[in-house]
């Protein structure tokens, strides 16, 4: 190939490199690489190497720079040879390095200088924002409802870590530390869901929360005695995020009082009828108790048993009639006749008789059958006036006759039964004068009215012995 050929071309490299032209018109075009460190020229282009030591002079000398420092030539050769000692390198080679660079400085020192100074900024600004990244960065060790692990977080109390996490919390839920609550780097925190149990404690229901995850925990929780207790469930039952039903019968004392003798029980029966069974006692027939059966047993509670015997007695009772009056203008003021007599009707009835403990009770009713409906009795009633006088009659002592025929009772009756009233008509007789029903049933004024009539027409002759009265 001729000269030529390589001023056109540039020389060949086998491994891509650009030629002898090429480098330089890079060097002249760029004068540094990307990164700000100078372009070398070497047989195949420019070097891309640089150590390490080399960068971190460029990076301080940019750094004295940006701050208005000079710095001198020789200070640059001993940094350089002491860069040169440590990367294991001969001294002389430091300062040819240093010459080299010193060159390629001064054709362009601003491009240089703007170039290093960005880097160095953002190497400060990562090392300062690493340090602050870390500080916030805490190690948590978080436990849910008992699963423990350990996270980073960058919250910075318990609220904004479970929101972090996802973590609800209601308001049965127990968090510890509290919500709101600093967090510093090893802290542990600790979230407790709450579980609803629907507690029936010795017969009384009620709905309770709990954090505990096993029932014997809950019982722990809430207080709740089990010694001796029956419970529904296992102790070592896990109670899940929707709860449970739970049964607790805890051991109370019982006192059983029966046939004379007196037992005393501990016992979590859930009935009085289980515990009166507890205490060895049958009961037979009626037997029954002071407390129903199938109360709940209380501690201290005196439960008495009650021997009971019965039986069925049918009795016959009366059922009293009804009286109903009418008015009856016929009938003098004060008379009432009886126009039909009452009759009183039959009933059977069924009596439960009791003994409890061998004392008699009072008798049950348990049924009732008429066999014989009562009839009303009907009685009339008068509204007539009583007449003034009776020509003839009026001076006579009529009060004194009444006294001696009925010891002036308007209702008596002979022991025949013949003659009744004040003047003991027979009622043949008290028809004839005008009256009705029966005389002992008419009223005093009406029977003297009757008995002046019956004297106008016939004397004292109706009273043969106390007619004499009359005139005295």
């Amino acid at each position: 190939m001729s000269t030529s050929q390589y001023e056109t071309s540039g020389t060949y490299d086998p491994y891509g490199a650009p030629g002898v032209h090429g480098a330089q018109e890079m060097h002249e075009t760029h004068g540094v690489h990307d990164a700000g460190v100078p372009a070398y020229p070497t047989a195949y282009g420019e070097d891309t190497y640089q150590p390490a030591y080399e960068a971190a002079a460029q990076a301080a000398r940019a750094a004295q720079a940006y701050a208005g420092e000079q710095v001198l030539p020789r200070q640059d050769d001993r940094v350089a040879a002491g860069e040169a000692r440590e990367a294991g390198e001969r001294p002389g080679a430091g300062r040819r390095a240093a010459r080299r660079r010193k060159a390629r400085y001064s054709r362009r020192p601003e491009s240089a200088v703007r170039r290093l100074l960005p880097q160095a900024l953002v190497v400060a600004f990562l090392a300062g924002g690493t340090t602050a990244f870390l500080a916030k960065d805490k190690a948590i060790e978080l436990t849910v409802d008992g699963k423990p692990r350990t996270l980073h977080t960058f919250a910075d109390d318990v609220t904004g870590l479970l929101a972090e996490e996802g973590v609800p919390v209601g308001a049965h839920d127990v968090v510890a530390p509290a919500p709101g609550t600093t967090l510093a780097s090893g802290d542990e925190v600790a979230v407790r869901y709450g579980r609803p149990v629907r507690l029936t404690l010795d017969g009384e229901r009620r709905e309770v929360w709990t954090t505990a995850r096993t029932v014997d925990g809950a019982l722990r929780q809430l207080g709740v005695r089990a010694e001796g207790a029956y419970l529904s469930a296992s102790r070592s039952q896990n109670i899940g995020r929707a709860g449970l039903a739970l049964d607790v019968r805890t051991e109370r004392t019982v006192t059983i009082l029966a046939d004379g003798r007196t037992r005393t029980i501990r016992t979590n029966a859930a009935t009085v009828g289980e515990a009166v069974e507890e205490a060895g006692i049958t009961l037979h027939g009626q037997d029954t108790t002071s407390v129903s059966q199938a109360g709940f047993p209380r501690d201290g509670q005196t439960v008495t048993v009650l021997r009971v015997t019965g039986s069925k007695e049918v009795r016959e009772e009366t059922i009293p009639f009804q009286v109903r009056r009418t008015a009856d203008p016929t009938l003098f003021k004060g008379t009432e006749v009886v126009e039909r007599a009452g009759r009183p009707g039959l009933r059977r009835v069924t009596y439960y008789l009791r003994s409890v403990n061998g004392v008699r009770q009072k008798p049950r009713r348990e049924t009732a059958e008429v066999i014989r409906e009562a009839r009303t009795q009907l009685v009339k009633v008068g509204i007539k006036p009583h007449p003034d006088s009776v020509a003839g009659a009026d001076g006579l002592n009529w009060h004194g006759l009444a006294a001696c025929e009925s010891g002036g009772r308007p209702h008596a009756v002979d022991p025949s039964g013949t003659y009744g009233g004040l003047y003991q008509f027979d009622t043949h007789t008290w028809h004839s004068l005008g009256g009705s029903g029966r005389p002992q049933d008419a009223s005093a004024e009406e029977q003297t009215f009757r008995a002046k009539k019956l004297y106008v027409s016939r004397g004292s002759t109706p009273w043969p012995h106390c007619g004499v009265r009359l005139h005295k």
